[in-house]
């Protein structure tokens, strides 16, 4: 991604402004991907290096990767409201995405951590191609069941959300879980091999085996 590919955007939400940036690979574009940042209150921002990873698999893959800031966080205005405010920003930024790119390309989900509860909970109220939840924070939200081709990726030995919990929450719904030995929740030192898990998986579930 170059800064000829980025755009600065921002969005009107419920709590006023949102700071948001896309990165478009081109006119013919494959579908757009919506990608949220960690906890508000913990650093999350949309310059988070996973997020940025889950952005670039997104690039790769021909789809515009739009990311944002929730409200109260850099440039956005508001403050946190728990998940019900930061799904609406979602939604919001998925709306002018919508109108910029294309309002019948397909909708890819992503997120990480705090963000992968709000990408569950935008595709319940959106019919999405699929989704992607990285370090999934099901220990501290009532994360709701996904699809069953959903891309789950987890760290072994991650602090923040143990393993165990993310297996305890996908076991009921028979959902695979991609784990990371030795890593982290922040996946330090494994960025390059999480892009390529995720443009492979995605492309081998979506009909393009490149």
């Amino acid at each position: 991604m170059s800064p000829r590919n980025t755009q600065r955007l921002t969005v009107q939400g419920g709590a006023g402004a949102i700071e948001a940036v896309a990165n478009v690979p081109g006119p013919a574009l494959r579908g757009i991907a919506l990608v949220c940042h960690p906890h508000p209150l913990q650093g999350g921002t949309l310059d988070n290096k996973v997020v940025q990873t889950l952005a670039k698999s997104f690039f790769a893959l021909g789809y515009a990767a739009v990311r944002f800031n929730f409200r109260g966080v850099g440039g956005s205005a508001g403050a946190f409201d728990e998940g019900r405010g930061e799904t609406d920003d979602a939604l919001a930024v998925l709306v002018e995405a919508r109108s910029r790119y294309g309002e019948a390309l397909p909708l890819a989900l992503a997120g990480f951590s705090f963000g992968s509860f709000i990408v569950t909970r935008v595709a319940q109220r959106v019919a999405a191609q699929g989704l992607v939840l990285v370090g999934a924070a099901v220990n501290r939200f009532d994360v709701p069941g996904v699809p069953p081709d959903t891309i789950v990726i987890h760290g072994e030995e991650d602090d923040v959300v143990p393993l165990a919990d993310v297996l305890a929450w996908a076991r009921p719904q028979a959902l695979p879980v991609v784990v990371f030995p030795g890593t982290g929740h922040f996946f330090h030192g494994r960025l390059p091999q999480l892009l390529r898990i995720v443009t492979t998986m995605w492309s081998h579930a979506n009909g393009d085996a490149r």
